[in-house]
């Protein structure tokens, strides 16, 4: 669901403002306004946003997370409901359907908002609902990647780094830009939310920032030639299973590596 003017909803403790031009008060300009609700642009709105929906949601019986504050649990017997907030964007779901119509027709009561149906896009994150689970994936979100650093056309290849790679200070090669190195670093990694098979790559051309060199932009531009080949890629959640990650098969050289399974015993969407 999407909240309609999420900001002015929050409740201000004490901000003034000035008079706006065209409303001033004749023998009055020295006076100030106070606000009542939060304005977009104003440096409290989010915090007060926040603290607004944080207070209706604990009223409810919801509970804030605690590694992820912008999550609200709430548990009731064998009943289970998930509430995540971005600004003015909330999805939420339940093991329950009539919690989650019944979730949707509070939040309408309480605000102006709109339902936009089954979660299909978020954050860059395609997700697909079938059956027997969930896939979440970033093909749309890589391609526009690729674009931005005119890797649109690249030769892809079969891994995201090679064998043996080794990754250092390097004093002999030339100075890049430090911008361009560190923007190709933070879309990469937020490409590793649906795709752990290059985290490690990424991890490793991460500790470079501080000095990026010609030699480390070729191994970045390696992960992108290898996501360019599985934009495809993502995560498959198996209904009622605890292996999360389907079996990869990763060709290395001319021979292959064959990860026959992950299982992740606590993980949470």
């Amino acid at each position: 669901m999407d909240v309609k003017s999420a900001f002015p909803n929050g409740e201000l403790e004490e901000v003034y403002i000035e008079q706006p031009e065209g409303f001033l008060l004749s023998e009055k300009e020295d006076y100030v306004c106070r606000l009542k609700k939060a304005l977009y642009g104003l440096k409290q709105a989010p915090r007060a946003w926040y603290a607004h929906l944080g207070g209706y949601l604990h009223q409810q019986g919801f509970k804030k997370g605690i590694v992820d504050s912008n999550i609200y649990v709430q548990i009731d017997k064998d009943n289970l409901t998930i509430v995540e907030v971005y600004v003015d964007d909330i999805i939420f779901g339940s093991n329950d359907d009539r919690l989650s119509k019944n979730f949707a027709t509070k939040m309408q009561s309480k605000f102006e908002m709109f339902l936009l149906g089954e979660l299909t896009y978020y954050l860059g994150l395609q997700i697909s609902q079938q059956e027997k689970g969930i896939f979440i994936c970033q093909a749309k979100y890589i391609k526009e990647m690729l674009n931005k650093f005119k890797m649109e056309d690249c030769k892809p290849v079969l891994t995201p780094m090679v064998t043996g790679c080794k990754l250092s200070i390097d004093n002999s090669s030339k100075d890049v830009d430090q911008r361009l190195y560190r923007s190709m670093i933070g879309s990469l990694l937020y490409v590793t939310t649906s795709r752990p098979d290059v985290m490690q790559a990424v991890g490793q051309v991460a500790r470079l920032q501080a000095a990026p060199k010609e030699s480390h932009v070729i191994v970045v531009k390696r992960i992108l030639r290898y996501l360019k080949g599985t934009t495809e890629y993502g995560l498959w959640y198996p209904k009622g299973k605890i292996s999360l990650f389907k079996p990869l098969q990763m060709q290395i050289g001319q021979g292959a590596l064959m990860i026959k399974r992950v299982l992740v015993e606590q993980h949470s969407i």
